[in-house]
């Protein structure tokens, strides 16, 4: 399945069903009087947060999405169908923007999460409505509301507990590989990674969730290369753990240049809990191994390890560490979470926007 992470959508609600010009006609009944019915409130734009989907390739071949019309008012007091709603199914982490991509009008972070996005047009009166003592043969009935119309943004921005970052050809696809079930592209040339992925880390008794994206260069914040495209999927992460590659040429410009790039990019990132590590470590003599992590030390001061870690994925070395490091952050930062709170029964699930 190819990894799509934004689309742009048509959607529109329903518009309500005309009411009914009617009178009762009956064999034996002098005065039938008016008996038109209201017309059927129109379909709602629904969004829905569903569980087994992580892209939205779906919205690649299907960008337009109607609710139905709600049904017109008939004869002996009839109330027309509502209209049919039209329901998005998203996967988690999923981010509506309007058509200029800069308002956010929703957020679904968990399965479940559920936004009522254009609401349907309310159905007209019927003429029996506006019967009264003086105006007992009402002929005139109301017409349905209109329907609201826009085209959206779909943003994915993956949802995951640690997050991979780190110039291209780090190591972050062989980390990915050897910590989970994941089997991402290994290659020996940079960018190898085209798209993000996820993997599931099971370490010491507990699991988290890894997310791993492409290589960012040098400009990367002004669109150079593939990587600020996806930074968007660690923005959520817990904490971020940096690989540097051993047999670069310097080990401390490589972590800067990385770092200038998170800090341009914004969005929180730059202030994310952060544990470097000195990676590909069985390439390395001792000498060299020693060089590139004292060089690694003195940029990377602001770090969570006051020393940074040295592993390998390939042989094994420094990855257990590595995790539990990881998976120290994690707890800590799931414990200060507020516990979800049960909604009220009484507040809508969502109000609708009118664009």
């Amino acid at each position: 399945m190819k990894f799509l992470d934004q689309a742009k959508v048509y959607v529109k609600s329903g518009a309500g069903g005309a009411g009914c010009v009617s009178f009762h006609r009956a064999k034996f009944i002098e005065f039938g009087g008016p008996d038109g019915g209201d017309g059927g409130r129109g379909g709602d734009v629904v969004i829905e947060c569903v569980q087994g989907l992580n892209t939205l390739i779906d919205y690649r071949y299907q960008q337009h999405f109607k609710a139905k019309i709600g049904v017109h008012g008939m004869g002996r007091n009839r109330t027309g169908a509502r209209g049919a709603d039209v329901v998005l199914k998203v996967p988690a982490g999923t981010q509506v923007f309007d058509e200029s991509g800069e308002t956010l009008l929703a957020d679904l972070t968990k399965v479940g999460d559920r936004v009522v996005l254009l609401e349907g047009g309310n159905g007209g009166f019927g003429n029996a409505h506006f019967k009264s003592s003086t105006n007992q043969a009402p002929r005139h009935a109301n017409p349905g509301q209109p329907a609201q119309e826009a085209w959206i943004i779909l943003r994915l921005k993956l949802i995951a507990d640690a997050g991979l970052v780190g110039m291209p050809n780090a190591g972050k696809s062989t980390f990915l590989a050897a910590t989970t079930a994941a089997k991402p592209k290994i290659a020996d040339y940079p960018f190898t990674t085209l798209h993000p992925g996820l993997g599931v880390v099971r370490v010491v008794g507990r699991e988290f969730v890894l997310a791993d994206i492409p290589g960012l260069i040098e400009g990367a914040h002004d669109g150079h290369g593939l990587g600020d495209r996806f930074l968007g999927h660690v923005e959520r992460c817990r904490v971020l753990l940096h690989l540097v590659d051993g047999t670069s040429e310097h080990a401390g410009k490589a972590y800067k240049l990385v770092r200038t790039e998170i800090e341009a990019y914004g969005e929180g990132l730059a202030e994310k809990p952060e544990i470097v590590a000195l990676s590909k470590a069985d390439a390395l003599d001792p000498e060299t191994r020693k060089e590139q992590l004292a060089r690694l030390k003195r940029a990377a001061k602001g770090a969570v390890n006051k020393t940074p870690l040295v592993l390998s994925a390939a042989s094994g070395e420094g990855v257990e560490a590595a995790l539990r490091e990881l998976m120290k952050i994690i707890d800590a930062a799931r414990a200060a979470e507020p516990a979800p709170s049960a909604p009220d029964a009484d507040e809508p699930v969502a109000t609708g926007w009118r664009p």
